[in-house]
């Protein structure tokens, strides 16, 4: 995680992009960028959402990178590790959705 924020940071430097990477404008793109992962899966089934053609997995794999850049961005902006952040939120939601309790279904905490 560390040498790709070091490369974003590297890559934004040389073009003069740090004034425009306020922590509104990263989290917006970010959305933008969100979106356009919906985009590649809007109308299709279930079934066909696992068989994406090889086009479509190579759109998915930039999205997700442009996600990826936008994501570190903006928690290195505030000095967060995302992969950290994951962490300790995969602790928190362990403690919300106990495996006895939700195993099986898709209902939010709190609706238990």
């Amino acid at each position: 995680m560390r040498d790709l924020i070091l490369e974003i940071r590297k890559f934004v430097k040389e073009r003069n992009w740090g004034k425009f990477h306020s922590p509104k404008n990263l989290a917006i793109g970010l959305a933008i960028e969100v979106s356009e992962i919906l985009e590649i899966f809007l109308w299709l089934s279930q079934r066909e959402s696992y068989n994406l053609s090889k086009k479509q997995i190579n759109h998915l794999k930039e999205e997700i990178g442009d996600v990826m850049i936008y994501l570190a961005n903006l928690a290195d902006k505030f000095g967060l590790n995302p992969i950290e952040c994951a962490k300790e939120k995969l602790k928190i939601n362990a403690k919300k959705y106990t495996v006895n309790i939700v195993k099986g279904s898709a209902k939010k905490y709190t609706e238990y």
